[in-house]
């Protein structure tokens, strides 16, 4: 994939380092014990809306038989009429990191990641020994001003990010493509903005993999389901390694249904709705002393100087929040919160915590 090697430029804005092995794996739901509120994971329900579980459980009689050809093809044809593109331009996925542990099929020289970011890619990237460097964006986290190293022959990039919530335009991310270059974009949580402003996933390119997940809109973490969205050719390479059946009946099912366009516009509509409710969040989190970023992510990261003792005071109080200091250019100061509605239990704590003393 790599071209001949040039010399490295970067903004003096952002920073490029190697990837840390510590941490990656930390996810939000390791803090998360049983009867907890939950802040720390961004499934947007705690369980997947029934009609959903009714055509996931017509299809319970149907595992004894290996996932067919028909299967799958449904799964492409409605993720191919969601986003208007052809069915062989879709890859199903166990779950969009699956399609982080393909990457390394793409046989890069040299990979970045945009950083503070989803640690998967790296981390998948990293074990596969594929040399990664993160390009760490200062706050507001933003890429005005920012490039990739031109040699870079594989960009990662989430949209919204993860874990900053912020919403990089179209026209930013396709000014980072070049020859020789593949242009990743992390779309995990693009259906919680309403209208999907600046998607990709209708872009019919050569050199843009989209990514998408559809365990968060729809409580299906468990099942482990996304799809890929990208040439054919590209989608070939992508999976030049790959063990044969690897997504599920259930899954196939699942992209199935949630690419439907009632299902799409209930998702749109719930989008909105998300957002009113950020916003509240957002301003609740301020008033209790919160730096918040602004975002447009069904989840808000803010800093607080008394981040331990927040984090702390929420869990005595059974409330889980995701620390921060295990992404890339963040510290033990930063903090995210996933959009709930019940936000003002967990403004409240912030604030007794921090202005009247640790309530335990």
């Amino acid at each position: 994939m790599a071209g001949p090697r040039r010399p490295t430029s970067v903004s003096r804005m952002a920073s490029l380092q190697p990837s840390p092995p510590a941490a990656a794996r930390y996810h939000g739901d390791q803090a998360v014990a049983p009867g907890m509120l939950d802040f720390a994971v961004n499934v947007r329900d705690p369980r997947p809306p029934e009609w959903l579980m009714r055509r996931l459980a017509e299809r319970l009689g149907d595992l004894a038989r290996y996932p067919g050809a028909d299967d799958v093809r449904l799964a492409q044809e409605a993720a191919a009429r969601r986003h208007g593109r052809a069915p062989d331009e879709v890859l199903p996925l166990a779950g969009a990191a699956e399609g982080f542990a393909l990457l390394s099929n793409l046989r890069p020289a040299r990979a970045v990641v945009v950083a503070p970011s989803f640690t998967e890619p790296a981390a998948a990237l990293t074990a596969a020994g594929v040399p990664v460097h993160h390009l760490v964006l200062e706050p507001p986290f933003g890429l005005d001003g920012m490039r990739p190293p031109e040699d870079a022959d594989l960009v990662v990039v989430g949209n919204p990010t993860n874990p900053t919530s912020v919403l990089h335009t179209r026209e930013q991310l396709l000014a980072w493509r070049r020859p020789g270059r593949v242009l990743v974009v992390d779309e995990a949580f693009a259906d919680a903005v309403p209208g999907e402003p600046e998607s990709l996933a209708g872009e019919s390119l050569p050199d843009v993999l989209v990514l998408r997940s559809l365990t968060k809109t729809w409580a299906l973490a468990g099942l482990r389901v996304g799809y890929a969205l990208g040439a054919p050719g590209l989608l070939a390479r992508l999976t030049a390694q790959r063990a044969h059946w690897p997504v599920g009946t259930l899954q196939l099912t699942a992209i199935a249904a949630c690419c439907d366009p009632a299902a799409v516009a209930d998702a749109a509509a719930a989008a909105v709705r998300l957002q009113a409710c950020r916003a509240d969040m957002a301003a609740g989190l301020a008033a209790a002393g919160a730096e918040v970023f602004a975002g447009r992510g069904p989840f808000v990261l803010f800093r607080h100087p008394d981040a331990l003792r927040v984090r702390e005071a929420l869990r005595d109080k059974g409330i889980a929040i995701r620390r921060c200091d295990t992404f890339v250019g963040l510290d033990d100061r930063y903090l995210r919160a996933a959009v709930r509605r019940e936000w003002p239990r967990l403004v409240r704590v912030i604030s007794e915590a921090t202005t009247n003393g640790d309530p335990r």
